[in-house]
């Protein structure tokens, strides 16, 4: 298999779906899509989706029905990063390379359409009611994007970012906030694929725990790329964690140490994966491959 042919086939993939579900600019409210619209296409690794679509595979899922949850998944991590940029958190003016929402838009418009793709994502997935006979696994599906992005995942794993930015904490708050803020999305997005393609329970238990190692290991990739990468590379400014004072896995450990806590993460997922049944030769290689990340 040649990954990165295949990884580009996957990504394209995704981004055909997102765009099938973007809001149509048009009406009063046409800069708010415009807004919504131009954060959602500004690019980025869609790494959520592919893995959200590849899980739904490894269970034999065969249906379109995945795909509305795969733009939604998209729209609630393109929120997040809109307000993630504000001036109230952490003031980027750039990211994938161009400038934020906001920079363009103002911050009005910006906070706007960050909480309007939110909202926007449950419009599209509720649209999957259509697209299958499994109503069940839709509703499961639901309940798990709502609690992994609320503020018993995602948001609430913002808001102690944000509480203690600047200030010095314990491993164990940092942990929270990397399962929380980094990880519990992409545990959604590959246990709503499990779980849409009919997966038993112990196995979305499993896809979950891999999941959350795949997460850490993204998580602490980040701290170690904002150290040795560049603005070129990553698209977004750079030793922005050491300018914000913020504590890392990098500042924790040292940047030899952090490698060594992602590589742990990343094989204990890799184990995981393939005690499964079920394979998936592509995932399995994605997975591996987010470990030794330049961007």
């Amino acid at each position: 298999m040649n990954f990165q042919e295949e990884l580009n086939k996957r990504t394209q993939a995704a981004e055909t779906v997102l765009k099938k579900y973007l809001p149509k600019e048009e009406g009063f409210a046409v800069t708010m899509a415009q807004a919504m619209n131009y954060s959602m296409l500004a690019g980025g690794k869609r790494l959520r989706p592919v893995l959200m679509q590849e899980t739904y595979r490894l269970f034999g899922g065969s249906e379109e029905v995945v795909e509305p949850f795969m733009a939604a998944m998209e729209m609630i991590h393109t929120h997040s990063l809109i307000h993630d940029d504000l001036p109230a958190l952490d003031n980027d003016d750039y990211r994938r390379g161009r400038l934020t929402t906001h920079k363009v838009y103002g911050e009005a418009m910006g906070v706007l359409s960050g909480v309007a793709l939110l909202n926007y994502s449950y419009e599209v997935m509720l649209t999957a009611f259509d697209m299958t006979k499994e109503k069940d696994r839709v509703i499961r599906a639901l309940r798990i994007m709502a609690d992994k992005t609320g503020i018993h995942g995602m948001l609430g794993g913002q808001s102690v970012d944000v509480e203690n930015d600047g200030k010095p904490v314990k491993k164990e708050v940092l942990d929270y906030i990397y399962q929380n803020k980094t990880s519990a999305l992409i545990e959604c997005a590959m246990m709503t694929g499990a779980v849409l393609a009919g997966a038993p329970e112990e196995a979305v238990k499993v896809i979950e725990e891999a999941a959350r190692g795949i997460g850490l290991t993204f998580q602490i990739q980040d701290d170690i790329l904002d150290v040795t990468s560049t603005s070129e590379e990553l698209g977004k400014p750079v030793h922005s964690d050491e300018k914000n004072n913020k504590v890392t896995y990098v500042t924790l450990f040292g940047l030899e140490g952090a490698k060594r806590e992602s590589a742990t993460f990343s094989e204990k997922a890799i184990s995981l994966l393939e005690s499964l049944e079920q394979k998936n030769e592509f995932l399995n290689l994605l997975v591996a491959k987010l470990v030794n990340r330049r961007k």
